[in-house]
């Protein structure tokens, strides 16, 4: 048993192309719950039940493009391209921008319609909506029977790696990624950090330490305390469990919900400063290491962020470096490995002008610092990342041994965990991406990390580090997006979606 299908229609306006994205959405996930709901009560279908996601479609001519500043928003040659749809509500903005920039880029109209792919039941509901946690072992294998289940097979990375190749009369992708691989990193979202992805702000802050997130809720707060000093300015603090805090002046219906804070703290727990048009600041504790850093930033990816950053601690490598000192990283030594199969490590993964000079610019204002003074106090360089946090245990037989020798050779003058991986990713699912970190030790030189010691750093350097990144990602907010959106990130045949 299917729905009934939408008819398929031709739009020359974004707004009506997304009212009928919308419309396709609605009625698909509608005629699921119908259907569900009929089950649960005992009228049991006579056959499975699909509902499929909308799709949208352009076919050109001509892969010319009327605006080439942007690093999207065009295909790259004549054919036919699609893209299935999910969650308008959630993206209707951007499927707005898309369209628009589609249409205006091309002349040709978009086509809208219901595409052969299903709408996993599971993907409909919100993880608070335990439908099925009632039901006994048989009629949780006849629900299995009788609606669509996620298919992995339809939520791999191959458009985002390149390695995606269409069968010949398959039309080609327009987007990085399909519908069920955005509704599966939705669905890990909402469990990794706590939150609704609803909350997750276009500029996005990555850390591994707790105390860099007590600092950033207390900086929250204070400002949820005090009125408003602009129109567009932070509306609200959320924090795990959708916890709302408004700001003083907001009405009270600015929120459906207030949440409640969780038993337990998830694994990645997320913290939001809101802004209306999404262009606030979500921080993430993202614990330690690359498998995790790969974790969270497959999926907050699909929510296509304007920019990230890594805010951590590190080990200096260098012996005129001092703790407290800032790295900022304009090269990377990937001995992460959690990527080697998506991205090969001979891939360069550049820095970015915007994000370097955007951090640069924080670092001076917020320590008030310029020229020889600053390079006092931040130096740029590579930063190696390792998937083994006792590297320091390998045998040393001098600064030339193993793996001394490959971050001496690589002139590394800082080592963590996570940046390579944080910055990989960005290059891979064309996320604008940067790193600054604090040097916390420096074990080549005796200064060892010891708990008494280390908080003793973290309390008198968090402030100011967090600080930093605030203010990078509050001038990165200032740049245009054809700036931001680097076309340094963009492949030979590209999607059009950004």
């Amino acid at each position: 048993m299917t729905e009934t299908p939408l008819i398929t229609r031709s739009h020359t306006d974004a707004n009506a192309a997304l009212a009928h994205v919308q419309a396709v959405y609605a009625q698909g996930v509608a005629f699921l719950h119908d259907a569900l709901h009929g089950f649960l009560a005992g009228a049991e279908p006579a056959q499975p039940v699909r509902a499929c996601y909308p799709f949208v479609r352009v076919r050109t001519s001509s892969g010319a493009h009327a605006d080439s500043r942007l690093s999207y928003g065009f295909v790259s040659r004549p054919g036919v391209f699609e893209a299935t749809l999910t969650r308008p509500d959630l993206f209707a903005d951007y499927y707005r921008e898309q369209f628009a920039l589609l249409l205006r880029n091309h002349g040709a109209p978009l086509e809208v319609g219901v595409s052969a792919t299903p709408i996993p039941l599971s993907f409909t509901f919100a993880d608070h909506e335990p439908f099925d946690a009632q039901l006994s072992l048989e009629q949780r294998a006849r629900l299995r029977a009788l609606f669509d289940l996620p298919d992995l097979s339809a939520m791999d990375d191959g458009i985002a790696n390149g390695t995606f190749e269409p069968v010949p009369g398959q039309p080609r992708p327009l987007a990085l990624f399909t519908a069920p691989r955005v509704d599966y990193s939705l669905h890990r979202l909402r469990h990794y950090t706590g939150c609704d992805p609803r909350h997750v702000q276009n500029f996005v802050l990555f850390t591994n330490y707790g105390f860099y997130i007590d600092e950033f809720a207390r900086l929250a707060r204070e400002r949820m305390a005090s009125p408003a000093e602009m129109e567009d300015d932070y509306i609200a603090f959320v924090e795990p469990g959708n916890l709302v805090t408004r700001r003083v002046g907001q009405p009270a219906e600015a929120f459906d919900a207030l949440g409640e804070a969780p038993p337990r703290m998830p694994q990645m727990p997320a913290y939001h400063l809101l802004r209306r048009d999404r262009s606030g600041i979500t921080l993430v504790n993202i614990g330690v290491g690359p498998a995790n850093a790969k974790t969270i930033t497959d999926h907050i990816a699909v929510l296509r962020p304007h920019a990230w950053l890594m805010l951590g601690h590190c080990a200096g490598l260098r012996n005129t470096q001092q703790l407290g000192d800032y790295v900022l990283a304009h090269g990377y030594v990937r001995e992460d490995h959690v990527l080697d199969e998506d991205l090969p490590p001979w891939v360069p993964i550049p820095p970015l002008a915007e994000v370097q000079v955007a951090i640069q610019e924080a670092v001076a204002e917020i320590t008030r610092l310029q020229g020889y003074e600053l390079k006092r106090v931040m130096r740029t360089g590579t930063v190696a990342s390792t998937d083994n946090r006792n590297w320091e245990l390998q045998p040393f037989h001098g600064p030339l041994s193993t793996p001394e020798r490959r971050f001496s050779q690589s002139r590394a003058v800082a080592l963590d965990m996570e940046s390579a991986t944080i910055a990989a990713n960005g290059f891979r699912l064309r996320v604008p991406y940067g790193t600054l970190l604090c040097v916390s030790d420096k074990p080549l030189h005796g200064d060892i990390k010891l708990p008494g010691m280390a908080d003793r750093f973290y309390r008198e350097r968090v402030d100011q580090h967090l600080r930093i990144g605030i203010r990078a990602l509050e001038i990165l907010r200032q740049q245009r997006m054809d700036q931001l959106h680097s076309r340094k990130l963009r492949s030979f045949d590209e999607v059009a979606f950004q």
